[in-house]
Parts: C-alpha cells; structure tokens; sequence
C-alpha cells in the first residue's frame, strides 16, 4: 500500500486524515471512514465508528502504534474499497461522509506529521569517499564499525510541494538526495536478523542542509545545530510505501533541480543496511512506532559533493523507484 496523510478543507475548516493512494484510479481513500463503511456493512457491530477509531485512527503515528494488525486490516479495507467502486456502489460513510477524493482536490502532507524522532545516518560509502576527495579527511575507521547517526528535529517536518524556507543565515543551502524507513513496532536491543519486523515502510527525504554553518559547527566537534535544524528542514514523502509491497535492496534515485538531473545513485550502493542500523540505534535505547530513520545522503546526492548550489526560485525533485517524486519549491521566507 502506499499510505498518506493529507488535508483538504471542509464547512468545519481545515482537516487532516490519512488515507491510501488507489494508483489505477488516481484518488485516495480515507482509511478512517472507508473502515466506518466496511464494518456498517458488515453489520457485526453497531460501534463501527468507536471500532475503526481504535484500530485505524485519522492520523498515522496511531495508525503505526496499531502495529501487523492496523496494517493488514487497511489492506483488507483497501480491497473492500476496490470492489465497492467497481460495482457502481456509492462511496460514502453510513452518515453520507465523503471517503474518497481526487488527489487534486487535496494536499498530500509528510506521512508522517511529526515524527516520534528523526534519526539520520550515513550509510553510503561513495558519500563518504567523495567528501573525503572534498576536504581531504580521511574517512574514519570507526565508520566501517558504527552505523553513525545524528538526531534530528520532529518539529520542522514539511511534505510535498510545501515551500522550503531558506535560512537567513546561509549562503550555502544544500539538499540530500535519501530515503528512510518508518519504524512500526516498539523494541530494544533488536538483533539485524529481526529488524525487518520493526520497519512499517518507507519514504523519500530531503535533508536540507546550511552548509557554511554546518561547517563551522563541525569544527568544534559538536552538530550539526543551525546547519540542519531549522524550519522546513526535513522533508518526507510524498508515501509511506509498507514494506510489504517494495523490495528496496536495489532501486534508482535521482535528484533534479528545474528539471535537470543533478545526482544518481541506487539504494544498493549502501554499506550500512537497515537492519543493522536498527540493531545499532536499538542497543540501549527503545524504538518507537512512528520513528523515522534516515538512510543518508547518496553518492554524489547533494550540491556539497558537486559543487553545484541550489538557488531561492529552484525547484527540487527528489525521486526514488517505486516510492514516487517528493518536489519542493525554495523561497525566501520574506517572499512567502
């Protein structure tokens, strides 16, 4: 499935749900309400709203709190819904609620709003290798050791087509060509073998970084702070893509700014996989449904290893096989 979050506006104001993309037809379900539908008729209970509020909940970190049964009765609701438009029959809740919508007539949002936690980490060897071709750094020796990775703030999540504010402090800003998984069950001291159980799916992310103060940061061995943490600073989406349905082991990546293709790479030219990073960010500490983790930047995906800078006016596009194109303008935020 490939699973959003998404607004859309309503005689009651601004709403937020989440819902699933029906790719042959183009629009999104909501999950919430296509549930309420399912069990009104079904007609086992007379609860329908109480029970498809406590398994499938109108936002995500509830939804992935729900865990393999959330995700399994979506897909069954994602089947009913299927059926239903294929036979003529009318798509409304059992008090006339609109359940389905044109993907035009809302706006996709990151999946996940806010995020339990932001880790991010640098799992690609030939990123490492051409920033140490870069500065002239050797890279680490501990980096063939450790699945490295930072914490990020939750706060400054935005998704696609939401204007990326430029800093005012930078001259240098930078995107990062990743994607990342979002964790779906709760654990510690989770062993590789097993992390695939912890991983509800997948999304693309934009790390923006302030290059020129990242680097100062960096020189007092501590950060990054302003060169990443700022407003609109983390960029996800445009899916949740379940692990279920995509074999991410070896898929292609591109970045475009106005179009042009800037960087590419593939998801198999990672060192670290997922399962040993979560076997590392596990140790001694607990994950949590609805924690996102970082792959890091591919190799030759960012302007930083190109020496090519991304301008107030750009248009970013971030794309990854199978998990769709997350496109952000950049603006200076007087110009919002």
């Amino acid at each position: 499935m490939k699973l959003v979050s998404f607004k859309f506006n309503n005689e009651l104001g601004e709403s937020v749900r989440i819902g699933a993309l029906l790719e042959n037809r183009n629009i999104i379900v909501d999950l919430n309400l296509a549930y309420v539908k399912y069990l009104f008729n079904q007609g086992t209970t007379g609860r329908y709203y109480e029970v498809a509020a406590g398994l499938i909940p109108a936002d995500m970190v509830g939804f992935l709190q729900g865990g393999a049964l959330a995700r399994e009765t979506a897909g069954r609701v994602v089947d009913f819904m299927h059926d239903c438009l294929s036979r003529g029959e009318p798509v409304i809740g059992p008090k006339g609620e609109k359940i389905v919508y044109a993907i035009n007539d809302i706006q996709l949002m990151a999946p996940v709003l806010r995020p339990h936690s932001i880790r991010d980490t640098l799992s690609f060897e030939g990123h490492m290798k051409s920033l140490e071709n870069k500065t002239g750094k050797k890279v680490s020796e501990f980096w063939y050791q450790i699945p490295v990775y930072y914490k990020g703030n939750p706060s400054s999540v935005i998704g696609p087509e939401e204007p990326i504010l430029w800093p005012g402090y930078t001259e240098k800003l930078d995107y990062e060509l990743e994607f990342g998984v979002y964790i779906g069950k709760q654990g510690k001291n989770i062993d590789a073998g097993e992390a695939h159980e912890y991983i509800a799916g997948y999304t693309i992310f934009n790390d923006i970084s302030a290059r020129d103060a990242g680097r100062k940061e960096m020189t007092m061995l501590l950060g990054p702070a302003k060169g990443k943490d700022f407003d609109r600073g983390n960029i996800m989406g445009p899916y949740l893509v379940t692990a279920d349905e995509l074999n991410v082991s070896d898929l292609n990546m591109i970045a475009r700014i106005n179009g042009e293709v800037w960087s590419e790479g593939r998801t198999s030219d990672m060192y670290w996989k997922f399962p040993k990073i979560i076997e590392y960010i596990s140790t001694g500490e607990t994950i949590y449904p609805g924690d996102f983790i970082g792959s890091g930047t591919v190799a030759n995906g960012c302007g930083a290893e190109l020496d090519r800078w991304i301008q107030p006016g750009d248009v970013v596009e971030l794309e990854v096989e199978g998990l769709g194109i997350l496109r952000n303008p950049i603006y200076k935020e007087e110009d919002i």
